[in-house]
């Protein structure tokens, strides 16, 4: 029996991955512009260590679609703290399979902010980022393929997360 996309059971053996969550989403070549915003923030070392987290990665597709000129507004040195702010939204701690999310209102992200959580019939999404790609595994967490890179509330405008399942 198929679990996820990285391990199989059959009664005997588990196949456990070798590979981090940077590497996993490196080689499923839907995620080459989530890396390089990572790589420019600075952030290898925390998908690269050991974790667990849960990443809800935008797809390059969801990338494509931000506004003109964003992504490279985030990409500029002054903007580096927005930059790591906006992925840290999308990083949760633990090992969340679609099942776990599923089961929430919200996700606490490591940003500090709630994401909301919406579930109907087989559609989950995170702050309405559609989950397109569920439970790839890596050795130091899930990953979670997204269709929109969400953004967070500018942080002076939030009190606090009111809802935690993280």
């Amino acid at each position: 029996m198929i679990d996820s996309k990285n391990s199989i059971h059959n009664g005997a053996s588990v196949t456990q991955p070798t590979q981090n969550l940077l590497e996993v989403a490196a080689a499923n070549g839907s995620f080459v512009k989530f890396g390089q915003a990572i790589e420019k923030a600075g952030m290898r070392d925390t998908l690269g260590g050991e974790g667990p987290f849960t990443v809800f990665a935008p797809t390059d597709k969801a990338f494509d679609a931000l506004p003109a000129g964003k992504l490279e507004s985030l990409y500029e040195p002054g903007n580096k703290a927005e930059l790591v702010s906006v992925l840290n939204y999308h990083i949760v701690k633990g090992r969340k399979s679609m099942a776990d999310v599923g089961k929430w209102q919200s996700a606490r992200t490591i940003q500090g902010q709630a994401a909301p959580i919406l579930v109907a019939g087989t559609d989950v999404r995170i702050d309405g980022a559609q989950i397109l790609q569920a439970d790839i595994a890596s050795k130091n967490g899930v990953l979670h393929g997204i269709d929109k890179v969400n953004i967070p509330i500018a942080s002076g405008t939030v009190a606090k997360p009111v809802v935690v399942n993280a």
